[in-house]
């Protein structure tokens, strides 16, 4: 515990960083009252002071190190007219607030704004490896059942990988799910997917923004050792009542929101609230609207059942609610809680359902005589998955979390410090008997405590932001100490060179192995505290998973519509904890050691040009497995991954909105099928039975090449036509027609090794969706 003395102690001494005067403040919407993310905020003061800045998600700003004197905030967004206001700084220790708007139609107009607020977020944050975007980003390309949602958008990232339709789950740069920590507002969601693959746990009108890190992450993230993605809600509107009503053949959901006590155009305090709900409509459309999209084989029905009868066999419901208190200086308190529910049933062949539920409160707090900025969350969720299977034994498992972090940031000249404390209280539960018989039963509770430093400094065309992290993981006694580094090089206002890396950790891991090619269950365990042996017949030093990460890569504006981004990647994963499945006794290991590496490359094109998106990701990965016998392909391993997208808003004031979205995928491995062998029935006579007269069951012999074999490439066309009909300034109708797999490409799913039959993931699939706003 010295090391997190030593934390604490350098922590406090950051009170001292930049005491001098200060400006700061937030811009908000005037219409909305909802922040300006990354819009730009000038400061023209004495001696030709000329500084700049941009708003963070929240709309904040800061310049510190101020002399006295006489000062112009200059606010600049595109798409708004730019706004100035005078700030006066009377003594060198003053903190002066400002609470800034700007309007499409109001404000003082400056001048022409011809630089995107995402190419000056580009120039000032490092972003290596990482991806912004926002719900109206989301909502801009085709989307299955014209319902967009961020399971769908996130497989158009580069480095992003998508198993399936049905059951599918991302691998982000050859990391696995457990491996990726997905936040709601600070709070981990452990499954945030639900059994079709095409719909999250999220409401897409719900979202301000999403940061997507694909590798590389900085110290305040820790706890996942493959990606990060974090995303913030917004606030319900301040000012009026308003909401949405949304019905398809997939799903039909609501949205409501408004303000408790209206915002308050002096002091901009205000409460509000927003609601959101969906459910699934498959289990009563799908029979009759998509019976041809389900093949019988896929179920294994008995031959009395008609699998278009059951259709697609996909029910889920998600409810989301947030009450928020903003105060007048910035400061804001959040309340929101969630109940997730999701249920695949096909009657007397399998049944998995699950349950996610957590509330949490999150605040920012900005003191108005300190030169720091406080944020925090406080949460507790249970996630529970339980799975039924004919001629199989029942699974379950469960893990509890309790969180709570604070958070500390201080603003320089054209710097930051940051650092943080939190703690993670974890219960698993999880029993599984593997196909030997053997019961695996395992019930932990565990506590992480974790803390961390960042600082950021610009210093000429360099931004470097070294970080630190120190994780301590209570069930092994151990602490892992992980240097972060990120940096970028502004070579022109065109051209920058970006890096970044670091050591990561993590003590949870899931039921699933990398060597599964379908599998609805994922389960959570955390890292055991018995002895495990790695690769090479070694005990571990401890039994946690662990990586390095190594990114580089460069970026450049071609132009003011046109920017590419290529990036390179390695991942070293040192240490991978696997459950051993394959354990035939009770003295055998529960858990197995391995090691693996992914590394490859990313090449992106986007095109903005007025109401027209046009975009397109390459992305070349290796991703393998070593567990001391052989090296082998995971099941996810993609060598080449393509993606395009794009949108086009045209009509009478764009009242038509046309998208396309394509993906190609070369093939996923597999372990080939080399022969069959009756399996004798060892539950009457384990020591001598029958041969001749037993009627055991046909058991696989695999190829002793572990995924030496490839299944076939995988390409799909979605399309979307929406039209918008106004109906005064603040209703109005979208309906939008979409048609998923438009060519109706057969992409193999898996083929069943008893069979040989061929089950494919889901055809042409057209839809319609009517959406009204109010």
């Amino acid at each position: 515990m010295r090391f997190f003395s030593f934390l604490l102690l350098l922590c406090l001494s950051a009170t001292a960083f930049g005491q001098s005067a200060i400006i700061r403040g937030n811009v908000f919407d005037e219409e909305t009252g909802e922040p300006i993310s990354f819009g730009t905020v000038q400061l023209l003061g004495p001696d030709d002071l000329n500084r700049g800045e941009n708003t963070d998600v929240d709309g904040f700003f800061s310049f510190a190190n101020l002399p006295v004197g006489d000062f112009t905030l200059i606010v600049r967004y595109v798409g708004y007219d730019s706004t100035a206001t005078a700030v006066t700084i009377a003594r060198e220790s003053q903190i002066e607030y400002k609470r800034l708007t700007i309007s499409v139609d109001g404000g003082v107009k400056l001048e022409t704004v011809s630089v995107s607020a995402r190419r000056e977020q580009a120039r000032s944050d490092v972003a290596v490896a990482k991806v912004t975007f926002s719900g109206e980003e989301i909502m801009a390309i085709p989307a299955t059942g014209g319902e967009p949602d961020i399971a769908q958008y996130l497989t158009v990232l580069p480095g992003v990988v998508s198993t399936g339709d049905q059951g599918g789950q991302l691998y982000i740069r050859g990391g696995s799910p457990v491996q990726n920590k997905l936040l709601l507002d600070g709070m981990t969601i452990y499954n945030p997917f639900h059994s079709i693959g095409l719909f999250s746990v999220f409401e897409t009108e719900a979202i301000r923004s999403a940061d997507v890190y694909t590798g590389g992450f900085n110290a305040e993230y820790g706890g996942r050792i493959s990606a990060i993605v974090d995303i913030k809600t917004r606030e319900g509107d301040k000012k009026k009542f308003s909401g949405l009503v949304s019905a398809s053949p997939f799903q039909a959901k609501v949205l409501a929101e408004g303000p408790i006590k209206k915002l308050d155009p002096e002091t901009g305090s205000s409460v509000s609230f927003l609601v959101t709900g969906k459910r699934s409509l498959l289990a009563e459309t799908s029979p009759n609207l998509y019976g041809y999209a389900v093949q019988e084989n896929f179920f294994n029905l008995e031959d009395s059942v008609d699998a278009k009868d059951i259709g697609l066999p996909y029910d889920y419901q998600d409810i989301y609610g947030k009450i928020s208190f903003v105060g007048g200086n910035g400061s804001k308190l959040n309340l929101f809680g969630f109940n997730y529910t999701d249920d695949f049933l096909v009657p007397g062949v399998a049944n998995l359902d699950w349950t996610n539920s957590g509330g949490a409160a999150s605040f920012n707090v900005v003191p108005p005589s300190s030169n720091v900025v406080i944020d925090g969350v406080i949460s507790a969720s249970n996630y529970q998955v339980n799975l039924s299977e004919r001629n199989s034994t029942p699974r379950s498992s469960s893990i509890a979390n309790y969180v709570a972090q604070l958070n500390f940031t201080y603003f320089g000249d054209g710097a930051s410090f940051a650092y943080g404390f939190d703690y993670n209280g974890l219960n698993t539960n999880f029993t599984f008997v593997n196909p030997v018989g053997i019961t695996f039963e395992q019930e932990d509770f565990t506590t992480e405590l974790n803390g961390y430093v960042k600082y950021k400094k610009k210093i000429g065309n360099l931004i470097i932001e070294p970080g630190l992290r120190a994780q301590y993981y209570a069930s092994q006694n151990a602490i892992s100490i992980e240097p972060r580094f990120g940096m970028k090089y502004n070579a022109s206002t065109k051209l920058r060179f970006k890096a970044a890396g670091g050591l990561y950790s993590q003590n949870l891991i899931s039921t699933q192995n990398d060597l599964d090619i379908v599998n609805f269950f994922s389960g959570f365990l955390v890292g055991p505290e018995g002895t495990i042996f790695d690769s090479n017949g070694e005990a571990t030093d401890d039994n946690l998973q662990k990586a390095i990460h190594a990114i580089g890569g460069v970026e450049y504006d071609v132009n003011k519509d046109i920017t590419v981004n290529i990036e390179g990647y390695y991942k070293g994963f040192n240490q991978l904890i696997e459950l051993n499945r394959n354990k035939l006794s009770a003295q055998d290991a529960n858990f197995i050691a391995l090691d693996g590496v992914a590394y490859g490359g990313d090449v992106s094109v986007e095109y903005r040009k007025g109401s027209l998106l046009l975009a397109s990701n390459y992305s070349l990965g290796f991703v393998t497995r070593d567990d001391g016998f052989e090296e082998y392909p995971t099941s996810f391993d993609r060598r080449h991954n393509v993606n395009a997208y794009g949108s086009y808003a045209f009509g009478k004031d764009q009242q038509w909105l046309a998208g396309f979205k394509f993906n190609f995928g070369s093939a996923f491995p597999f372990t080939e099928t080399v022969g069959f062998v009756e399996e004798p029935d060892l539950s009457t006579n384990p020591i001598t039975p029958n041969v001749l007269t037993g009627n055991g069951s046909l058991g696989v012999l695999l190829s002793g090449d572990r995924n030496g074999g490839r299944l076939s490439d995988f390409h799909r066309l979605d399309l979307s036509l929406q039209r918008t009909f106004n109906f005064g300034e603040s209703s109005r109708l979208e309906i939008t027609a979409s048609v998923t797999n438009a060519y109706n490409r057969e992409n193999i799913f898996y083929v069943d090794r008893i069979s040989n039959e061929r089950v494919d993931q889901l055809p042409i699939l057209p839809s319609l969706n009517a959406t009204f706003y109010w």
